[in-house]
């Protein structure tokens, strides 16, 4: 298994150090990352959260997954592979 983590469902007002904070109550959080939009700053309601052992990374997405934080339910989950983008051949005007 991994140790990298999806979290979604987050509130808007949480900080990076606040998620990995949450995180860090089942072992070693390596990075806490909250995704923001680009054009407003603002997040966009998940993130990522890297553990330093596939076995902490288990326990956090069993305890944490339904969770309520800041009266939402965090869905938390193994994150997946990013797919390398496929290039376009066709020209552009």
């Amino acid at each position: 298994m991994t140790t990298k983590i999806y979290v979604g469902n987050l509130s808007y007002n949480l900080s990076n150090d606040q998620l990995g904070e949450l995180f860090s109550q089942y072992g070693e959080v390596l990075s806490a990352r909250i995704i923001m939009d680009r054009d407003t700053g603002r997040s966009k309601g998940f993130g990522f959260v890297e553990m330093s052992t596939s076995s902490e990374a288990e326990e956090a997405i069993e305890g944490l997954n339904g969770v309520s934080s800041d009266g939402r339910n965090l869905k938390v989950n193994a994150a997946e592979d990013k797919a390398p983008k496929q290039k376009s051949f066709a020209k552009r005007w």
